[in-house]
């Protein structure tokens, strides 16, 4: 098995998985602006196996992606099984499996951050893709997570002693719980923890919005690299931008000229891949690259509204 996580230069800046944000045009705008792995938004095992259009059309990805690393979900362990089999032949250069995610609809299916709650299955899970892959399984797991009937809390360090002698070759933890599930300090010591405790790739993630807030969380934890998730909304050069502050203490910000290339490119990439319908789900994202910027509210008003390269063109030229 060709481990393509070994051969990368550490820190290791990864692109976060991000349901309805990961997709392809956004990974390759990511991977131009500096990330050295990306992963794909989560896909369900159960719609793998059962062959979904959909799913299949959202597992579409470029070679200039590379390594790219696909993201599952569900509780089945016959379900991972068959589907990462088929994930391992469809060039992808690694698998992860979602424990992490704390979403309502996912949580209330059982997946998710829920699966912390019995790590028996856990185990069984990880254990079915590991047998089944052709390629290096990864996790993403949170801080922590409550019983709400026992009130013992689950930590990443615990789903790590039940994993550790399966072949996982990545761990990305959400320094937040899942009751905190996007605000509020990071549990750094939960991150240290795993680090601690896992011998391959520990990956931090959580809260790195700029380049100074990534230096502090690699010197606290000792991770090996970041996983950047919500720091990349309108800003996919920000993986360069914390290369270079963790190299010589500095970077570029960009300049709106930079900004507006950067727009469109990333909507010529959706329009290829996704057509006039992928650039309304553009539209959220469009808009993030212009916060805090002079006329904001005025430029964020308009590209919510767009429905073509053209419009987009059109709001660009005349700002």
């Amino acid at each position: 098995m060709n481990n393509f996580w070994q051969k990368l230069k550490k820190p290791i800046l990864a692109l976060a998985p991000m349901a309805g944000i990961t997709d392809s045009a956004f990974r390759q705008m990511c991977k131009l602006g500096g990330a050295d792995v990306l992963y794909t938004e989560f896909v369900s095992t159960d719609a793998i196996v059962y062959e979904s259009k959909k799913t299949f059309g959202m597992l579409k990805f470029s070679e200039s992606e590379k390594p790219v690393v696909v993201q599952i979900f569900g509780k089945k362990p016959e379900h991972y099984f068959k589907s990462v089999k088929v994930l391992s032949e469809l060039g992808y250069d690694g698998v992860d499996i979602n424990f992490g995610c704390p979403a309502y609809k996912v949580v209330k299916s059982g997946g998710g951050v829920k699966l912390m709650l019995n790590l028996d299955l856990v185990k069984e899970l990880v254990q079915a893709a590991c047998e089944a892959s052709q390629i290096p399984v990864s996790l993403k797991v949170r801080a922590s997570i409550e019983d709400k009937a026992t009130k013992v809390k689950i930590t990443a360090l615990d789903l790590v002693e039940k994993i550790k002698d399966l072949p996982v070759a990545a761990i990305m933890v959400h320094g937040r719980s899942f009751e905190k599930p996007f605000d509020g300090e990071l549990d750094i010591n939960s991150i240290i923890q795993v680090k601690e405790a896992f011998s391959a790739v520990v990956l931090a993630n959580g809260g790195v919005y700029t380049p100074e807030i990534a230096k502090s969380l690699l010197e606290q934890t000792g991770a090996d690299g970041l996983g950047i998730a919500r720091g990349a909304w309108g800003k996919p050069w920000i993986f360069q931008q914390i290369r270079d502050y963790l190299g010589i203490g500095k970077y570029r910000v960009s300049e709106w000229s930079e900004i507006k290339k950067t727009m469109l490119k990333h909507a010529k990439l959706t329009f290829q891949s996704k057509g006039e319908h992928g650039l309304v789900e553009l539209r959220k994202q469009l808009a993030w690259y212009v916060k805090g910027l002079p006329k904001a509210a005025e430029l964020r008003s308009k590209l919510v509204r767009v429905n073509s390269l053209e419009d987009i063109q059109g709001i660009l030229k005349n700002n």
